[in-house]
This record gives structure tokens, sequence and C-alpha cells, in this order.
């Protein structure tokens, strides 16, 4: 049986909000003794969840789901009201900006402190110190005050730290989208080496998208209470008709365009920011050896999305996922941007597309789902399940994937005969 390292048991937590704020101790004092007026706000409500060790595990929600006051009270700096959560071994968190670290002591003097509240000794943290500076990069400026450190250089050293010095359980809030991009696939690289080496890992993040990489499983959490735990993908589903309702609200395509060479679609869309970026279709282009959308497996193929901007959008994203014959099944879903393209800014009408070298399923039916967003998370338009490909087998490969072999080869050794 699967070991344990979170488990968190029927947690509450709340928060008193007192309308009246004292501008001044002289006020304080005259208002001594009278009634405060005060809210109770309950950031989360009966939260129950199990995490196994070795699980690299979501939190995910709208802004102010509760997610972060969760990690919070795993990680024992926020007390629940109510509940109780266990965890097992030692515990690393890179929860906020500058979290942990004292402004006045240099960046030498806070990876011992850190190294120490870990439960590592001196020697230990020594031991360690160089790989913690290089990773972090910042060589040059270990030995000053941390108050000077920028943004990045204050990630760079949390990260580090947290992740050398040999945590159990790895507890990481939005933090790491401060990074610039070499280093935070630095950190995805490394997150990737703890899961291998079957560490539990809880991450909050806004971009689905990087959760979806990473992780094994999530919990969705709105307005304080647990909606969905369970798998990753199945969680991103159940997050989207939280933001924007079952379904979200019909296309509205525009037919002013000439016609593409096959068959588009447009379905339904679940965009709140429709004057904004919208896809106005999509499409299929392979080779015209067949009929409508069927592809041979094997063959290039490229998916267009058609959309239009009302005003320049930047750091735009395309997403693309491919489900398997059961629509509840995802068979893979990338991004463009985890995968290396940065688009360039869209403005006016358009069209992106997403090439595959060669289709890699085998003979059946596969629906498709596509999306715009921006780096932060913020979702333009997505259509769930816009299209299916319909695949027919060439090879004699038997499945859902057709995984070309290259050559098959034999090499015997000088004493086998």
């Amino acid at each position: 049986m699967t070991s344990t390292a979170i488990v968190v048991d029927d947690v509450s937590k709340r928060f008193k909000l007192a309308h009246e704020r004292y501008q001044s101790v002289k006020e304080r004092v005259v208002r001594f003794g009278r009634h405060t007026e005060t809210e109770e706000f309950w950031a989360l409500r009966n939260v129950s969840l199990t995490i196994p060790t070795g699980r690299t595990y979501g939190l995910v929600g709208h802004n102010g789901s509760g997610k972060s006051t969760l990690l919070k009270c795993i990680a024992g700096i926020l007390r629940p009201s109510s509940g109780e959560i266990t965890t097992v071994g030692r515990m690393a968190a890179l929860l906020e900006l500058g979290a942990g670290f004292h402004p006045e002591l240099t960046g030498r003097e806070n990876v011992f402190l850190n190294g120490s509240l870990l439960g590592l000794s001196r020697r230990d943290i020594a031991a360690r110190f160089d790989e913690i500076v290089a990773f972090a990069e910042l060589e040059h400026f270990i030995d000053m005050q941390v108050r000077h450190y920028s943004s990045g250089m204050f990630v760079r050293l949390g990260f580090a730290v947290a992740v050398t010095l040999d945590p159990d359980v790895l507890l990481v809030d939005e933090v790491l989208a401060v990074g610039d991009e070499a280093f935070q696939q630095k950190c995805l690289a490394r997150v990737r080496e703890m899961q291998r080496e079957g560490r539990t890992i809880v991450v909050v993040s806004h971009s689905f998208s990087l959760l979806a990489n990473v992780c094994d499983a999530a919990a969705v959490l709105d307005h304080g209470d647990l909606v969905y735990d369970g798998a990753i993908l199945e969680a991103g589903k159940v997050l989207r008709e939280r933001l924007f309702g079952p379904g979200g609200a019909d296309a509205q395509a525009s037919e002013a365009d000439a016609a593409p060479a096959v068959p588009e679609s447009v379905g339904e869309t679940t965009n709140r920011f429709r004057t904004v970026l919208t896809i106005s279709g999509v499409g299929l282009d392979h080779q015209a050896s067949l009929h409508g959308s069927e592809v041979r497996s094997g063959d290039p193929l490229a998916i267009v999305v058609r959309f239009s901007a009302t005003e320049r959008i930047d750091d735009v994203e395309v997403l693309l996922t491919i489900y398997d014959g059961d629509p509840s099944r995802v068979l893979f879903s990338i991004d463009s941007y985890v995968l290396g393209y940065r688009l360039p800014s869209l403005i006016g009408d358009g069209e992106i597309e997403m090439q595959l070298d060669h289709v890699p399923m085998n003979e059946g039916a596969f629906p498709f789902s596509v999306g715009l967003r921006n780096r932060a998370g913020v979702v333009y338009d997505w259509r769930e399940q816009v299209g299916t490909i319909t695949v027919v087998r060439t090879g004699s490969a038997v499945g859902v994937i057709d995984v070309p072999i290259k050559n098959v080869a034999v090499h015997l050794k000088h004493n086998a005969l």
C-alpha cells in the first residue's frame, strides 16, 4: 500500500474581518472598549484530502478560493480553526516572495538560517552551500543583504534552498511565475528529478498547463469548499466549469471570411473576454488524398485555429488537447509556451497553425479541444472537443498509439558461435 505524506482531515479556516481601521494610536485609545464591527470569513470549509508519498499534487481555483490558505495550513504557517493536518517527513515551503528570509541578513546567512529551520546541522548546510549558490546563480551577490535583492533573485535563492536541502515534501506557491524563462525551465527540470526520487510536491499555480505538465492529481477549491479531488485533467474540466459555467456561452462564428479547404468547427466557447480575443473557427489541414477529416496514421497534420482580436494581445499561448476514443480520457495535452514556441502579438483576424510532424494515433476517432490564453493564466477562449480527428491505420501496429520502429538490428558477440 502506498504510504501517505499529507492528510488534511475536515479542515476549516476562519478569519475575522474588521470593518473599522484605526489610523493612529490616539484613535485606538479614544475608541478603546467600544465595539468594533467584525465579519467572519471562512477561507476553508471542511476540506479533507489525502496526498500519497511521491505524488505531485496541484491545488487550483479562482482568486480567493482558499488554495494558498490551504497550502499555508499544510506548511504550519496558519493554524486551522478546526480539523487536523498530518504530515510525514521534512518539509520545505516556498510560499511568498521573500518568505523565510531576514532582510538585514546576507544571502549566505539566510541560507544557513533556512537550513537550520529545516533541521539540518551547520555542517550539512555547508556541504550543500556551493550547490545552492550555483543553482541560484548568485555567486556575485551571496554576501549582499537580501533586502537589496530583486524579486527574481529572491525566487532563485528561495527555490535553490528549498530543493537542495533534500526535503521529503516540497510546497510551492505561485512565486515561480516571477522567475525568468531560463530559470523556470531549470526549476521544472529539478522538479522532474525530485519526482524520480519519489519526493512529494504540492503546487499552487494559476497556470493550469504548468500543473498538467507536472502533476499527477489536483484538488479544485471554490470559495473555500473542496469541489473535486482526483485526476489532473479532470480537475481542469471542473475548474473551467467553475470559472465559466457548464458549457460556456454559445459561439458566435464569423461567416465573413472564406471557408478553409477542410471542414472547420467553432464549437462551444468558455470565453469571458469575447470582445478582446475569440476563436472564430478551427480546421484540419492534411494530405488531400483522403476526404473530410480523415488522416492516415503517421502522416503530417496541421490544426488551424482562426482568431479575431479587437486589440493588440501579447504573450498568447495556444493549447491543444487530444482525447482517446472515450472523450473523458486525455491522450495528450500540449501548450505552445511550454514547448518553447513564442507567438507574436495578435491583432485583427488571423490564424495559428499547430503542425504535427506525424499523427501518432492509430486507427480511431479522436476528439480534440483548443484554447487561447496568456501566460498569467487568463483564458481568452476555450473550445471543448471542437472537432474530431479520424485516423486510418496504414501500418501493422495494434493499439491506440502507432510508434514507428526505425530499425531492427542484431549484434552478435564474437564468441557467440
